[in-house]
């Protein structure tokens, strides 16, 4: 087995064993243990540990100057969920000679703490004594904090789903026990509430679809050339069509705006989704201003910028880190907290780059910005 080692004495998560034993018994590949990204422990054909890196010492709380020369079922007190001890239970120095290999399993270390290990059995020659046993030690947490998100999905969509579906059921039921009991005006309220819940549930799983998509980078962006300032005035339309004050919104184009070529139905997400936000979270004027700016996307020169911004309260320093993130609210209540998450995704995987911060009047400001990028056939 050839690893490197830490050369001076007492060096960060120092890999350093012991003087070599035999000419030959170590051979120096030029890689430091200590920047391998997963703990590594070698021990030798006594089962002394040769090697243990700062990543080992971190997954372990065990000094590297602890674990030169001991034992390795000793440094490693590992037992599996059942509480069996693991060494004993493998024996690598004295089991059958055909194993190569121990597969990638769940163990546990003093306190309960759980670590994914596996280890590979060195022999000179074909079903010869072990020479070497190499052990590899991962961290869980990251895979408890994503397996802590998908069941926060899980449980966001279930209760989300509930709502609309009760109130789906509820009417439905009602109106066919019940027909000739209501009125039309009745039937039509029941019938537009119904719409509305069917709507809500179709929406929900679209973002369910965008999730899935962006978490496994297979979001597709269809480009066609779009208007982005006339793609803004229609959302602004609507929403004057819908009630809100004509003056409570401000469009401003900076010009020439550059030809740009996006999808233009996730555009259009990606601006329904922040000027909602600035609406119905905000307070005062909503601006919108788009303006040609430095493209993100390196070898490009020129992009677009759209930048939204109100007059509220904004978003409070301490959260501008999470806005981004599955299942950011901020401080109301309401919805599913996974429409900046999806927003951040269909810019990227255009190419652009969102930020927040906060507006010159005080509220939240949004700002993303979109290489100006041709279909492959066009360039």
């Amino acid at each position: 087995m050839s690893v490197g080692t830490s050369s001076a004495p007492g060096a960060r998560g120092a890999a350093r064993p012991p003087a070599p034993r035999s000419p030959g018994d170590r051979v120096d590949l030029g890689i430091d243990p200590d920047e391998l990204p997963e703990g590594l422990v070698v021990a030798d054909e006594r089962g002394r540990v040769i090697c243990f890196n700062a990543a080992a010492a971190r997954i372990t709380a065990v000094p590297a100057a602890d674990a030169f020369g001991r034992p390795l079922e000793k440094v490693l007190p590992l037992e599996d969920l059942e509480g069996r001890r693991w060494w004993q239970l493998t024996d690598p120095y004295g089991g059958l000679a055909i194993r190569v290999r121990q597969p990638e399993r769940n163990l546990l270390l003093p306190g309960g703490r759980e670590v994914l290990v596996s280890a590979r059995y060195v022999r000179t020659e074909r079903l010869g004594p072990v020479h070497r046993v190499v052990v590899t030690l991962r961290d869980t947490e990251a895979r408890r904090r994503t397996e802590r998100s998908h069941a926060e999905l899980i449980a966001t969509v279930a209760h989300e789903l509930r709502s609309p579906l009760t109130s789906v059921k509820g009417f439905t039921a009602t109106l066919l026990a019940k027909w000739e009991r209501f009125t039309d005006d009745q039937k039509r309220l029941m019938l537009e509430t119904v719409d509305a819940d069917a709507d809500r549930v179709t929406r929900l799983i679209a973002e369910l679809l965008d999730i899935s998509r962006i978490d496994s980078g297979r979001l597709e962006v269809r480009r066609q050339p779009v208007d982005i300032g006339a793609a803004v005035g229609r959302h602004i339309q609507a929403y004057v069509a819908a009630g809100q004050e004509a003056d409570r919104f401000l469009l401003r184009l900076g010009r020439p705006l550059p030809d740009l070529w996006a999808d233009p139905d996730k555009i259009d997400q990606v601006l329904s989704n922040l000027i909602e936000n600035a609406v119905r979270h905000g307070e005062g004027t909503v601006t919108i201003d788009v303006t040609p700016t430095a493209s993100p996307r390196e070898g490009e020169d020129t992009g677009t910028s759209v930048t939204v911004s109100d007059e509220g309260a904004g978003i409070p320093e301490e959260s501008m880190n999470r806005v981004f993130t599955r299942f950011w609210r901020g401080s109301k209540r309401g919805g599913t907290g996974l429409g900046l998450y999806i927003v951040k995704g269909i810019v990227e995987a255009h190419g652009g780059t969102i930020t927040v911060g906060r507006a010159p009047g005080g509220g939240a400001e949004f700002r993303f910005t979109l290489p100006v990028a041709a279909p492959a056939y066009l360039t």
